[in-house]
């Protein structure tokens, strides 16, 4: 295990970061509800007029007159875009930075196989985010208890469950793509999940394009039919889990036939 405690070391500063700027923005946004609830009905008058700039955030279906209801919207997208990008900024950079770092060749002097290679570093991007998102879920929860309101667990968890899903979704997708490449790639992680991102919003604009709900894994993280249905789209999510595992098979099947350079 001496490369995953590496991975965990190299990348705990970018883990510190994300995960305090996610939790202060969260925090923040939850403590300013006290002060803002007594206007949210009018706000979500409002909102629901707003033709297609409110489908597109789901904001013409929740009431922000609710805790949980402002909280899928404004905290749902800071932890959504967020957390997105960093589990795309862990997925993309695990195997290529070997390479762009010129440390492959003292990588492989050892007696180490690529296969432990991939799957280590694999299960450090896996245990940051699974961390992160604890931190995040529990300061959400503690904050909630602060201002007095009441948590809706079920509700809580899923959305939460589902955010973690699609960052493991898009952080597998990311880590299949850093074997194929030898140089930068935050650039095409980040904007694998802004497309991802964009075509959510199309999909609630339009029922037309209704099938691309299940080609984005934000397509399972909507909060307004999580909260509303009180559960997640499985058939989005298991497609979802589908593109995460030919992410990391490709990643696999490249990187164990990849002429590394040094």
């Amino acid at each position: 295990m001496v490369i995953l405690k590496h991975e965990l070391k190299q990348n705990k500063s970018a883990f510190i970061i994300w995960t305090a700027a996610i939790g202060f923005f969260i925090l923040a946004c939850i403590f300013l509800y006290p002060e803002m609830k007594n206007e949210m009905d009018e706000a979500t008058k409002v909102f629901s007029k707003m033709g297609n700039f409110s489908a597109a955030f789901g904001m013409d279906r929740l009431n922000f007159g609710t805790l949980i209801g402002f909280y899928t919207i404004e905290c749902g997208n800071i932890l959504g875009i967020g957390g997105a990008f960093f589990a795309a900024i862990m997925g993309i950079t695990a195997l290529m930075k070997e390479e762009k770092e010129r440390t492959a060749e003292f990588l492989y002097t050892h007696p180490i196989s690529r296969k432990r290679v991939v799957t280590e570093k694999l299960l450090a991007v896996l245990l940051i985010i699974v961390f992160m998102n604890v931190i995040i879920f529990l300061l959400a929860v503690i904050s909630i208890a602060a201002i007095h309101e009441d948590i809706l667990w079920k509700e809580m968890l899923l959305y939460h469950g589902a955010l973690f899903m699609m960052q493991l979704e898009i952080a597998g997708i990311c880590f299949g793509i850093s074997a194929f490449i030898s140089r930068s790639g935050i650039g095409i992680g980040i904007g694998v999940t802004a497309g991802f991102y964009f075509l959510n919003l199309i999909t609630n604009i339009s029922d037309k394009v209704d099938f691309l709900k299940y080609i984005t894994p934000y397509g399972y993280t909507d909060g307004a039919d999580i909260v509303n249905d009180k559960s997640i789209d499985i058939p989005c999510l298991i497609i979802g889990l589908i593109f995460m595992v030919i992410g990391i098979i490709a990643a696999y099947l490249k990187y164990m036939k990849k002429d590394l350079k040094a």
